[in-house]
């Protein structure tokens, strides 16, 4: 019989199939100090904690948010601390927002440029192509 040392702890492989994360994903998290190494049973089997659990889930949600990983060690870093402040979380979350302002911004002059170039091109069986013209000029 193996020994559970925490109530509702379960092996990677479950904490996989119920947080919708890859195996893979949480030992690459585990590697780089993100989630904490988990306890281990008898066996050896590595045991996640409702509390591991629950950290996966910030990360998780925090990565979908498009949170960068050193974003998510500031934030991972206040919490663990126990000691952040609203303010301080909503400073980070602004630095972010920020960030992602300027990739939207990006992406629409991309998006302006490629429509422009893409108009100047029938899209036809001719071999001279607009699009690749422009993409070789100077």
């Amino acid at each position: 019989m193996e020994f559970t040392p925490t109530r509702g702890a379960i092996k990677r492989g479950e904490l996989a199939k119920r947080s919708g994360c890859n195996l893979e994903t949480i030992r690459y998290y585990e590697i780089i100090g993100l989630l904490r190494p988990p306890t281990r049973s008898t066996g050896g089997h590595r045991l996640y904690s409702e509390n591991d659990q629950a950290r996966l889930r910030f990360i998780l949600r925090s990565r979908e948010l498009g949170f960068s990983i050193e974003e998510l060690r500031s934030l991972l870093s206040l919490v663990d601390a126990g000691t952040y402040t609203c303010g301080e979380v909503y400073a980070l979350t602004q630095e972010h927002l920020a960030s992602v302002s300027k990739k939207i911004s990006d992406l629409k002059k991309l998006e302006k440029t490629l429509k422009s170039i893409s108009s100047e091109c029938s899209g036809g069986e001719a071999p001279d192509c607009p699009i690749i013209e422009t993409l070789i000029a100077d």
